[in-house]
């Protein structure tokens, strides 16, 4: 299960949207407790594959590298990694299974030039992707939630 909070499924949702039509791509930092991984930061990353931007990304091994960096001054870890699909929905590619490692969840978002239209959480078991439980919380994983939390984006889940 990978739960992320609402604000920074907004921080991803927004980085997505204006990197479209292109894909976007990022880490996301945070706590893993058993079978569950909480997102408390999104860590943008290039996509450094130029040449098929459009329907493929490579993220940039020295951003990953400052990712790790981070979730370790904090001692957190690299929970998983996010991406968009534009135009197409939010479930992985072969391409994306064939560079997936396990231990990680994989967040996908589809993007259309209207905005975000969904997002699922994947991760890869035994060679082949499963999709896995994501909540959205209305605070950060660990943190108390407030009473009216914050306004929805109006997003569906899938």
């Amino acid at each position: 299960m990978l739960k992320v909070a609402r604000s920074v499924m907004e921080e991803i949702s927004s980085q997505v949207v204006r990197g479209y039509p292109d894909e976007c791509c990022g880490l996301l930092i945070g706590q893993a407790k058993g079978k569950v991984r909480e997102a408390r930061v999104a860590f943008p990353a290039t996509n450094l594959n130029r040449d098929r931007a459009r329907d493929r990304y490579e993220l940039d091994p020295v951003d990953f590298r400052r990712a790790d960096e981070t979730a370790r001054r904090t001692g957190a870890d690299i929970i998983g990694i996010y991406h968009s699909h534009p135009d197409h929905p939010s479930r992985p590619s072969g391409f994306d299974q064939e560079r997936a490692w396990e231990g990680y969840s994989y967040l996908i978002l589809r993007v259309t030039g209207k905005g975000v239209d969904g997002y699922r959480s994947w991760e890869l078991d035994d060679g082949s992707f499963r999709e896995e439980p994501l909540e959205i919380l209305e605070s950060a994983p660990g943190e108390p939630r407030s009473a009216g939390g914050a306004p929805g984006t109006g997003q569906s889940r899938r």
